[in-house]
């Protein structure tokens, strides 16, 4: 008996890295900065990868590289099985239909001088060649879907509430049907009570559309509730990747435990029930440590931690890089 074909994820990323090179005169060689150096995974349909970290850690432009809005120096990036990066054009601007975006400033990201249903319709009108009848019935469509009402379509962004402008945000990245959600930051701005409902709406559309997100923040309280993998980022590498309840309940990294020990009421283990004071400060990229990334904060800090990097490993159930990570296993 011959079995489906298994659908490919959303997103494959491997070893994506992005160097900038920052100019110091006309005399001078550049300097290289290293934003993200090498990170690797794979994001299925209906499922929700957390970045997380300190500003500054690459998150951001992780995010950046998926969206398409920034080229990778060097990696692969496979959106829905398709060469994102050697894609002819025509096949790069489908994939950029595929993957929309959620900013973080509802404030910002809107056009106030449109019309909810203008902003709505924009996305239709540049990609489709859909009359402006069936532009306008989708539109009203989509603010029904998150939660906002009909007349709602005819008035102007500042006319709502924080919360009801991430609504509308959300409802604009849906236009075009994408398989996968890139969400900056998408509840930062928004008061606690707001990110609650913000967070329900979009595991909901979730649920009912099959959607992917990539979903970028520093806030572990807020992954918690919608995240089902997390990769914990630090100075443009990733020190952890695995399932959210793995992670949550037993980290093995200490950049991770201290993430989690200062987030009240997710400290899960014994590892990270006593509050952990990283000393110092982030390194400057432009000139990293040498061996691992985080000896120059780590309160378990060796020689070998200082002369040799660690590689990103398998060890219970996910991917850790920390010479010392059997430790904390069995703390």
């Amino acid at each position: 008996m011959s079995t489906a074909p298994v659908a490919p994820p959303v997103v494959q990323a491997r070893n994506l890295q992005r160097v900038y090179e920052i100019r110091r005169g006309f005399f001078r060689a550049p300097d290289h900065l290293q934003a993200v150096g090498g990170v690797s995974f794979e994001l299925q349909a209906g499922k929700t990868l957390a970045v997380v970290g300190e500003s500054g850690c690459g998150k951001s432009t992780l995010a950046r590289m998926v969206a398409l809005i920034e080229t990778p120096s060097a990696g692969q990036l496979f959106i829905q099985g398709v060469d994102a990066i050697h894609a002819p054009q025509q096949e790069r601007k489908g994939l950029r239909q595929a993957v929309q975006l959620v900013f973080q400033n509802p404030f910002g990201s809107l056009n106030p001088r449109k019309k909810i249903g203008a902003i709505l319709e924009a996305p239709l009108e540049i990609n489709t060649r859909l009359p402006a009848a069936e532009r306008a019935a989708q539109a009203r469509a989509m603010l029904a879907r998150v939660g906002l009402r009909p007349e709602h379509y005819d008035r102007y962004p500042h006319m709502f509430s924080g919360g009801q402008r991430q609504r509308i945000a959300i409802a604009r990245a849906l236009m075009l049907r994408p398989a996968l959600v890139v969400a900056d930051e998408p509840v930062s701005a928004l008061d606690v009570s707001i990110q609650a409902q913000v967070l329900n709406l979009l595991a909901d559309l979730q649920q009912t559309l099959g959607l992917a997100y990539l979903f970028i923040s520093h806030d572990l309280g807020v992954v918690g509730h919608i995240a089902h993998d997390v990769l914990v980022m630090y100075l443009g590498h990733t020190v952890e990747h695995g399932d959210k309840t793995t992670l949550f309940e037993k980290p093995l990294h200490p950049y991770t435990q201290a993430l989690l020990a200062s987030t009240p009421g997710l400290a899960g283990s014994s590892a990270v029930r006593q509050r952990i004071v990283l000393k110092g400060e982030l390194p400057s990229p432009l000139s990293p440590p040498t061996g691992c990334i985080f000896s120059t904060r780590c309160p378990h800090v060796t020689d070998r931690c200082r002369a040799e990097r660690p590689e990103l490993r398998e060890l219970a159930k996910r991917q850790v890089a920390c010479h010392h990570a059997e430790k904390f296993l069995v703390a």
